[in-house]
């Protein structure tokens, strides 16, 4: 399966960076990845950008509204999807605005990485890693413990 991240301006901070392309290698041994980074405007002009980069995939936004999900739960949804033949996700997160109301309640799915509002570099980071855990966890390897 192919994941495509869509964030709203690149990220901002050398620690980001770090740390997107620590786990970025690490991705690249389970599934293709792609950063998609839509300059900021007004909030309809980026959800149209939004709509446009994913294209008819499956599209999920991240806003602190949505579903939670327990990272063995996040294994499980990627794996059922990788089993259906799902070929691309796109994962959202928003700008420093978020998400319109309108496009939440139009969203295909959406999920909460916290209840907490976060910063969209640290919602970046924070996504990135869970997804690797997420593939640790399907592949039986060390790093998650329960």
């Amino acid at each position: 399966m192919q994941w495509r991240i869509i964030t709203i301006g690149k990220p901002g901070h050398s620690w980001v960076k770090e740390a997107m392309a620590m786990y970025w290698k690490r991705l690249q041994h389970y599934a293709r990845f792609e950063h998609v980074v839509i300059k900021e405007a007004s909030l309809d002009r980026v959800e149209q950008q939004i709509q446009a980069a994913c294209d008819g995939d499956l599209c999920i936004i991240l806003d602190e509204r949505g579903k939670q999900l327990r990272s063995v739960e996040m294994a499980r949804w990627i794996e059922n999807e990788e089993v259906s033949g799902r070929k691309r996700v796109c994962l959202v997160i928003g700008g420093a605005d978020g998400h319109s109301q309108g496009f939440r309640a139009n969203a295909q799915v959406c999920w909460a990485l916290s209840t907490l509002t976060m910063q969209h570099d640290i919602a970046l980071v924070v996504l990135v890693e869970q997804i690797y855990r997420a593939y640790s966890i399907m592949r039986g390897e060390p790093y998650h413990r329960e």
